[in-house]
C-alpha cells in the first residue's frame, strides 16, 4: 500500500452519494477504502448526503470510485449522484470532517439492524471484553430508529448520550481503522446500558439479571422483557399452562401469539423445523436482517403449547436479533412466546415504570434495561402470498419504509392512515415514508403515540406538513385529528385509498381494474363498502363493480360478532339458519326497520357470515378472527358455487352471494369442503367480473387490495385463475394491503390530484 505522502501526478475528484449513507458505517469505510488506495483527501455527512474528496494518481482514483459502489458496507443503499474532477488540495492524509447540516430531500433515516455476524461472534468469546453485553453493536447492527432523537445522527443526539464512553471504548469509537469508528450506540459493560430484573419482591442489577429472568421462564413464568422497539410478554412457550395464563392475564382469549426460536444449526432454524415446515422464501426472510415475523406451516406434532395459535394451522415465528434475544433464547433452550407487551390495540410499551405499572397484572417479573426507547416499533410481519412475502405489518427492522413517489409534491403532505392498523405517512418531493405499526386509535395512548410520531418524522426529517390527507369517515380518530390540525384537509375515501397505494408501488401501469375487498369502509354513496371493483387510476377511480349489499344488525357490533352478518344474509334472502345463537323479535323488527343497520357490501363480512354458518365461530376476540378460521378449514378440495352478476339500479355490476347460502347451511357436507367451497366460489366470482369488465373497458391489469387479500387461499386462486385467462396482475409488496397501507394511499391518490 502506498501512503498519500508519496504521490505524485496528483489528480482530485469530488463525488457526491446519497441514499442510506447515514448510521450503516459508510465514512469509516470511505476511510478505510481511500488508505487502501494511498489517497489523501476528506469525507463528510453533508446536508444528508456524503461528500468525497480524493486525490492521488488516476488508477487508484478509478479503483476507487468503483469501489464505492461495489464494496458498500452491507446495510448501505448507495445512490450516486455525481462525480468531477477537481484540483488537488495537497493534502497528506485522508480525513472524516464533521458532519454538515442535514437536508431534508437527502436524509434517509435508518432502521434498527439486527446484529451482524461480527457482533454475535464476539457476544461468544469468552477472550472478549464484551462476551455476552447484551448491548453489543458496531456500525454495521444495533439500534437506529429507537434510539434518535435529531440529526445528524452522531451520538449526542442519541439516547447514548447520557453513557459516557470509557476509555477502551471512546479508543475504538474514534479511531476511523476500527469497525466501530463512530458507531454512535457503542459501549460496554463499563460504560453502558444494563439490565435489571425485577419481581414483586426483589430487583437484580447487572449481569445476574439474565439468569434470574431465565430460571422465571423455565419455572412457567411470564416476563415483560424489554428489547430494541418495546417490550415483548415472553413465557415457555412449550408450557401450556403458562401460555394459557398469559392469555386469560392480558387478555388475549384467541389471537395467535409470535413465538421466537433459538438460532440452531447452520442456518439458525433447525428448532424452527421442529414445529414449522418454512418454504424457502420464508427461510431466507426469517434469516435476512429485518428478522420479522413470518407466518408458517405448523407441524401437527410440534412441541409448542396448544394455545399458540387455536384454531389456525399457522405461527408466527421469529428468530433473535438483538444480542440480548440470542443470550435469552440461548440459555433458555427451547422457544419462548414473544407477543408485544400491551395492552391490546395499543402500541407496544416502551418506558420501564409504565410498563411495570400498566402490565402489573400479567407480568410476574420485569426484565429491565436503562437504554431509553424514543419510540415504540413493533414486530413486522410477512405472509408468503402468491410466492413472494407480503407485509402485514410494518415495524422494526423495515421501518420508516422509504416508498418513492410517482410524482413530485408541491408541498409536504401527512397522512393520518385508517383507524385500526394505523400507520401515518410523510411526503414530500419525490419521497414518501411510512412510520411503523401504531395501532388501533380507539385506544388513548394509541391516540398518543400517533401524535408524537406525527412530530418525530417532521422533526427528524426536518419536514413540516403544509396539508393534511385523511379518511373521509368522519368518526375516525385520525379524521378528527385532522380536522384540528390547523392545515388544510384532504379528504380520501377508505377504498380509493385502497387502491392508490397499489397502484403506487407501480407507476408504469396507467390503467386499472382493482378489486378492493375488506372489512368495511366508507364508500361515496354513505354505505359501507368492501367488495368493489374499482376502473380508473389514482385521483380518478370509478366504482364498476360490486358485492350484492345487505344491512348488519347493530352496526359495528358485526366485526366481534359474525353471528350478525350470518343472520342478516338469511334474513336478506328467506333461508332459515337453524342453528343461530341469537335470534329474538326485538332485533328481527330493528333489521326489518333499519335501526342501527348500515348497508354494506363488504367480502369481509361475507367471510364472518361464513364462519359462523359453518359453526366455527359465532363470537370474535380479535379482528379477522372469522375469516382466519374459515381459510384454516378449507383443506379440502371442492366445486365453486356459480354467483350470478347482474347490473344493479345503478347500473354497476353486482355479484349475488345468496346461492352460497344454502350451500354453507349444508350440514350434510364436510365444514372443509364448504369452507374451501367458499374460497372457489370467490375467486370464481371475481374472475367473472374482470372478464366482464375487460370486455367493456378493454382494461387489462388487475390488482388486489385491502385486508381480504391477506387471506392466501382465495388470493392465490384468484390469481391462477386471471392469470390463465390472459390477465396482467398485482399485488402488494412493499406497503401491507390492509389498513396499515392505507396511509400511503391517501399520499398517492391526494398527490394525483393537486
Amino acid at each position: 500500500m502506498s501512503s498519500p505522502l508519496y504521490i505524485s501526478h496528483r489528480r482530485g475528484r469530488v463525488w457526491l452519494l446519497s441514499g442510506r449513507v447515514q448510521g450503516v458505517g459508510f465514512r469509516p469505510f470511505v476511510y478505510r477504502l481511500a488508505h487502501r488506495h494511498g489517497l489523501a483527501g476528506w469525507v463528510r455527512n453533508q446536508a444528508g448526503q456524503v461528500e468525497i474528496f480524493a486525490e492521488g494518481d488516476d488508477a487508484a482514483l478509478d479503483v476507487f470510485g468503483a469501489a464505492l459502489l461495489a464494496e458498500a458496507p452491507p446495510l448501505a443503499e448507495v445512490r450516486p449522484l455525481s462525480c468531477a474532477p477537481a484540483a488537488p488540495q495537497h493534502l497528506d492524509k485522508f480525513s472524516i470532517l464533521p458532519s454538515a447540516a442535514n437536508a431534508p430531500e437527502h436524509i434517509h433515516l435508518p432502521p434498527d439492524y439486527f446484529i451482524c455476524a461480527d457482533c454475535l461472534k464476539e457476544l461468544h468469546d469468552p477472550a472478549e471484553r464484551r462476551y455476552r453485553y447484551p448491548f453489543i453493536n458496531c456500525t454495521q447492527c444495533g439500534p437506529r430508529y429507537t434510539v434518535i432523537r435529531c440529526l445528524p445522527y452522531d451520538r449526542p443526539n442519541t439516547s447514548l448520550a447520557d453513557f459516557a464512553l470509557c476509555a477502551q471504548c471512546r479508543a475504538e469509537y474514534e479511531n476511523p481503522l476500527d469497525r466501530r469508528f463512530h458507531a454512535e450506540p457503542t459501549a460496554c459493560a463499563a460504560c453502558g446500558p444494563h439490565l435489571s430484573f425485577k419481581t414483586a419482591e426483589d430487583e437484580i442489577v447487572g449481569s445476574p439479571s439474565l439468569a434470574a429472568c431465565i430460571a422465571a421462564l423455565r419455572a412457567g413464568k411470564i416476563v415483560a422483557v424489554k428489547g430494541v422497539g418495546g417490550y415483548h410478554l415472553m413465557c415457555d412457550a412449550r408450557n401450556d399452562a403458562a401460555v394459557r395464563r398469559l392469555r386469560e392475564l392480558k387478555p388475549r382469549p384467541h389471537k395467535p401469539l409470535a413465538v421466537m426460536f433459538p438460532w440452531r444449526g447452520a442456518d439458525g432454524l433447525d428448532m424452527v423445523r421442529d414445529a414449522a415446515q418454512p418454504a424457502p422464501v420464508e427461510s431466507a426472510l426469517l434469516c435476512g436482517p429485518m428478522r420479522p415475523i413470518v407466518l408458517i406451516k405448523k407441524l401437527p406434532a410440534a412441541n409448542l403449547s396448544q394455545h399458540i395459535a387455536p384454531g389456525l394451522d399457522e405461527i408466527g415465528a421469529l428468530l433473535p436479533y438483538s444480542p440480548l434475544h440470542h443470550l435469552l433464547l440461548e440459555d433458555c433452550g427451547a422457544p419462548l412466546v414473544a407477543t408485544s407487551a400491551n395492552i391490546s390495540g395499543e402500541p407496544v410499551l416502551t418506558v420501564n415504570d409504565e410498563t411495570q405499572t400498566r402490565l402489573a397484572h400479567v407480568a410476574d417479573a420485569f426484565l429491565h434495561h436503562n437504554r431509553p426507547i424514543e419510540r415504540p416499533a413493533d414486530d413486522p410481519v410477512f405472509r408468503n402470498i402468491a410466492g413472494k412475502m407480503r407485509p402485514l405489518r410494518l415495524g422494526r427492522g423495515c421501518t420508516p419504509l422509504e416508498l418513492d413517489l410517482p410524482f413530485v409534491l408541491p408541498r409536504p403532505l401527512l397522512a393520518v392512515g385508517a383507524q385500526i392498523k394505523n400507520t401515518i405517512a410523510l411526503a414530500w418531493d419525490r419521497r414518501a415514508v411510512i412510520s411503523p405499526h401504531i395501532g388501533d386509535l380507539g385506544a388513548l395512548r394509541s391516540l398518543e403515540v400517533f401524535e408524537r410520531v406525527i412530530a418525530d418524522l417532521q422533526t427528524l426529517y426536518g419536514v413540516r406538513a403544509e396539508a393534511v390527507v385523511c379518511d373521509a369517515h368522519p368518526g375516525y380518530s385520525a379524521t378528527r385529528w385532522a380536522q384540528r390540525a390547523r392545515l388544510p384537509v384532504k379528504k380520501v375515501w377508505h377504498h380509493h385509498a385502497h387502491a392508490a397505494a397499489l397502484a403506487g408501488e407501480f407507476p408504469h401501469v396507467r390503467q386499472w381494474l382493482t378489486f378492493t375487498w375488506d372489512g368495511v369502509g366508507l364508500g361515496e354513496d354513505g354505505a359501507l363498502w368492501g367488495g368493489e371493483a374499482l376502473l380508473g387510476h389514482p385521483g380518478n377511480w370509478r366504482r364498476v363493480a360490486t358485492m350484492r349489499p345487505f344491512h348488519l344488525p347493530g352496526g359495528e357490533k358485526a366485526a366481534r360478532e359474525p353471528w350478525r352478518s350470518a343472520l342478516a344474509l338469511c334474513w336478506e334472502t328467506g333461508h332459515v339458519w337453524r342453528d343461530a345463537p341469537v335470534n329474538n323479535s326485538l332485533m328481527t323488527h330493528a333489521w326489518q326497520h333499519r335501526i342501527n343497520c348500515p348497508q354494506t357490501s363488504a367480502v369481509g363480512r361475507l367471510f364472518d357470515a361464513a364462519a359462523a354458518l359453518l359453526g366455527l365461530l359465532h363470537n370474535a376476540s380479535f379482528e379477522g378472527q372469522g375469516p382466519m378460521y374459515v381459510e384454516t378449514a378449507a383443506v379440502a378440495q371442492a366445486q365453486s358455487v356459480t354467483l350470478p352478476l347482474r347490473r344493479n339500479a345503478q347500473e354497476i355490476w353486482q355479484t349475488d352471494w345468496e346461492p352460497l347460502l344454502p350451500y354453507l347451511l349444508n350440514n350434510n357436507l364436510p365444514v372443509s369442503e364448504r369452507a374451501a367451497g367458499l374460497h372457489a366460489s370467490l375467486a370464481r366470482a371475481l374472475l367473472h367480473q374482470a372478464r366482464t369488465l375487460r370486455d367493456e373497458h378493454h382494461v387489462n391489469n388487475v390488482g388486489l387490495s385491502g385486508g381480504v387479500f391477506q387471506n392466501r387461499i382465495l388470493t392465490e386462486e384468484a390469481v391462477h385463475l386471471l392469470q390463465n385467462d390472459g390477465f396482467t396482475v398485482y399485488l402488494a409488496e412493499r406497503a401491507p394491503c390492509n389498513d396499515a397501507g392505507i396511509s400511503f394511499g391517501q399520499i398517492i391518490e391526494a398527490g394525483s390530484t393537486i
